[in-house]
């Protein structure tokens, strides 16, 4: 049996593609749905440490935005996605929605860093001159300092988002089929270890090139600006 006669056995004609198609959604799914969580984690998270960090009425808040950062960095993806599924969520069957949640409150520590470097990277001489204008501080950075910044964190986005996508092969570990629990459950049923795992791969492959080939065509136009 050739190796084309022996992909479409297992893959095709059994019909588990199905379950590779349910896990790529999933995948998807989850990739995004973390991704914008963390954007919105991340975004607060930054804003507040820049805000509070010279004000020392505000070091408490501080102070709680850097132990966020600190203990979820600290602790590895899988052992949270354990401590969200079986404590934190443990009443909830919905492994998809505790996956998204659990990697957006990861994603959200690393963008935080990320977004705050951004900010950081726009001239000081930009906030002082939007105050000069008669602007608050909040508007000064919403409507002078945040727009610069973008053109710093979207490549970091988007690495960031690569990241994300190869995180969720984990997802497994709480009972979720993403991609790579598919090509594990299509193994496990047909004793065939390399089409399923090397379509795992390929998928995974395919997809952060995409996503890469994307990045550098933005990075490519905001190097223009």
């Amino acid at each position: 049996m050739s190796w084309l006669e022996k992909y479409y056995e297992t893959v095709i004609e059994s019909g588990y593609y199905r379950l590779l198609l349910e896990g790529f959604g999933n995948t998807l799914l989850i990739t995004i749905g973390a991704l914008a969580i963390g954007v919105v984690i991340g975004t607060i998270i930054a804003v507040a440490k820049y805000f509070s960090e010279d004000v020392p009425a505000l070091k408490p808040i501080y102070w709680l935005c850097d132990l966020y950062t600190t203990v979820i960095r600290g602790i590895p993806v899988v052992v949270l996605l354990l401590i969200t599924f079986l404590i934190v969520f443990a009443s909830s069957d919905n492994g998809v929605l505790v996956a998204v949640i659990t990697f957006g409150i990861n994603s959200g520590a690393y963008m935080a860093e990320l977004i705050r470097g951004g900010i950081q990277s726009v001239d000081v001489g930009q906030m002082e001159a939007g105050r000069s204008l008669g602007l608050s501080k909040l508007q000064a950075m919403t409507k002078i300092v945040f727009p610069q910044a973008i053109r710093y964190i979207l490549p970091s986005i988007g690495n960031e988002m690569i990241a994300l996508l190869k995180e969720t092969s984990v997802a497994g570990y709480v009972a979720v089929r993403d991609l790579t629990k598919a090509g594990d459950q299509i193994r496990n049923n047909t004793y065939d270890a390399v089409n399923p795992l090397l379509t795992v791969a390929l998928t995974y492959l395919v997809l952060v090139v995409l996503m890469t080939a994307v990045l550098t065509k933005v990075e490519k136009r905001l190097a223009k600006k």
